[in-house]
């Protein structure tokens, strides 16, 4: 997934989660470098990167050093909310991978990546092989709204490969190095197939 766009510096937060594009991500901030990133961020209007933790935890010393992910997704406040002091009620939504290049952790122990846009998924439709996913993951959104539970910002986008793939892999129950395998591969169908295959592998669609 190589790229020609100029790198960029950006604030890096970890995370015990893989962000796919245009997926949404609730999280409670209480850290103070985290809260610092979340208000500078609000402030400027201005995105941060989410990376998935390999090792270590998300509330580290700056001593303890965190190992993740070199790819991860940029992160867009939807909403900030904050119930109590000192602590950040927090929507996100996914937009655009990057790649990490090099990064560096400040004294507070943030860490500031340079970082390189990677190209977006192609919009393109799934294949006729394909439509059972499709229609899969539609009647799970009616179950999970039945339910009460909206995982899923809207539009949602059923003739779009990528969109479908991202959102079925963020409610699958597989692991967190599954699910960032699949986010990074840059052909939507090839993630949607092998979403197929998981999903016909289960019985979920025949």
């Amino acid at each position: 997934m190589a790229s020609n766009t100029p790198a960029t510096e950006l604030p890096l937060f970890p995370l015990q989660a893989v962000l796919f594009p245009g997926g949404l991500l609730s999280m409670k901030v209480f850290e103070a470098r985290y809260v610092d990133l979340v208000t500078a961020s609000l402030r400027e209007q201005r995105p941060f990167g989410v990376v998935a933790l390999r090792a270590g935890r998300e509330a580290r010393r700056v001593e303890n050093g965190q190992h993740y992910e070199a790819i991860g997704t940029l992160a867009e406040l939807v909403d900030v909310d904050s119930e109590l002091s000192g602590i950040l009620q927090v929507r996100c939504r996914g937009t655009q991978r990057f790649a990490v290049e090099t990064s560096r952790q400040q004294t507070d122990g943030l860490w500031l990546g340079e970082t390189r846009a990677l190209p977006n998924d192609a919009l393109v439709a799934p294949t006729p092989a394909l439509i059972d996913a499709v229609r899969g993951l539609a009647s799970a959104i009616a179950s999970l709204k039945g339910r009460g539970s909206e995982p899923f910002l809207t539009p949602h986008r059923f003739d779009d490969a990528g969109w479908v793939a991202n959102r079925w892999c963020e409610i699958l129950p597989i692991s967190m190095v599954a699910k960032q395998k699949l986010m990074e591969l840059p052909d939507p169908i090839v993630r949607l197939q092998l979403v197929d295959e998981f999903l016909r592998s289960r019985g979920v669609v025949k």
